[in-house]
């Protein structure tokens, strides 16, 4: 790998110094998923569809303005009763919103790491029948076997795909290099 244009994480502390020193022009987006999941986790019962429905007029917003204004409004409704999103949110805030300079097939793409996550649930679906492997490399083949199977589906082409290329190549014009025929 020579480059990564955007890299879609999750909280992990660290992850973003670790990507940006071997890739410096990376850009991050941090999965909003998670943000809203862990959101989510300090709201009561009772609240919780109410507040994601809010929320959710955030993330989705059409633009970067939009979604500051939608922010401003969630903050004035929830802030008294959950500062701690508020603040999560807010030093948060660049990593959650990179995705509004992109169109919006795009920011579908990058703004969660639900992919990982699924080829992680992938893996343990395979691993969970057997709880004990003679070797370390039985476990390896293991995994092996069960990557190549999953990786079948990741061939397939994002929908659209070839719409996007045109934006990258605006994006990240020295950076992405295209074969055009011409």
């Amino acid at each position: 790998m020579q480059d990564i244009l955007i890299a879609c994480k999750d909280d992990l502390t660290g992850f973003s110094e670790a990507i940006n020193t071997v890739f410096p022009q990376t850009e991050i987006q941090l999965c909003v998923v998670h943000q809203v999941r862990n959101s989510l986790k300090y709201v009561s019962y009772k609240e919780r569809e109410e507040l994601a429905k809010d929320l959710k007029t955030v993330y989705q917003a059409l633009t970067l303005e939009e979604a500051e204004l939608m922010f401003s409004q969630f903050k004035e409704k929830w802030g008294k009763r959950y500062p701690v999103i508020i603040r999560s949110w807010e030093n948060n805030w660049i990593d959650l919103t990179a995705y509004f300079k992109y169109p919006e097939g795009i920011r579908k793409i990058i703004y969660t790491t639900n992919t990982v996550e699924g080829y992680h649930r992938q893996l343990r679906k395979v691993t969970k029948t057997k709880t004990t492997y003679p070797t370390d490399e039985a476990l390896t083949k293991i995994i092996y076997l069960a990557t190549l199977e999953i990786s079948k589906q990741w061939k397939e082409p994002i929908r659209d795909w070839n719409s996007y290329i045109p934006h990258f190549a605006i994006y990240f014009k020295e950076r992405l290099k295209l074969d055009l025929v011409v």
